[in-house]
């Protein structure tokens, strides 16, 4: 079983900077690829950067050149560093590591306004 925690959203302006993180635990496993979705009031959950275990990454045209996903294997941890947010980045954000299963995070709120 794997458990994870999220940390870092809150409220920004636009044009403003975020750092996400979510860090793993739990008994003996092996991540393969970590990635963040996010969910807006009335929309569907999509997916937004995902890193591999080999260090590829892969983001949604919303947020290439803005957003950028990294990992710190020695912590099981993954960060989404949000740079020139906009008022539609804001929505609940939530971790996805994959072992042997599908694990998601409790999910942090990010709400750019000014």
């Amino acid at each position: 079983q794997v458990q994870l925690v999220e940390s870092g959203g809150g409220l920004v302006q636009p044009g403003g900077s975020l750092r996400l993180s979510c860090a793993a635990s739990g008994s003996s496993f092996r991540i393969n690829v970590m990635s963040w979705y996010r969910q807006a009031p009335g929309k569907e959950r999509e997916l937004v950067a995902v890193i591999t275990s080999g260090g590829t990454t892969t983001y949604a045209d919303s947020v290439k050149g803005r957003f950028t996903i990294s990992r710190e294997n020695a912590k099981n941890t993954v960060y989404l560093q949000m740079n020139s947010l906009k008022p539609e980045d804001t929505a609940v954000y939530y971790c996805q590591v994959v072992t042997t299963r599908i694990y998601w995070g409790q999910g942090t709120q990010v709400t750019v306004s000014s």
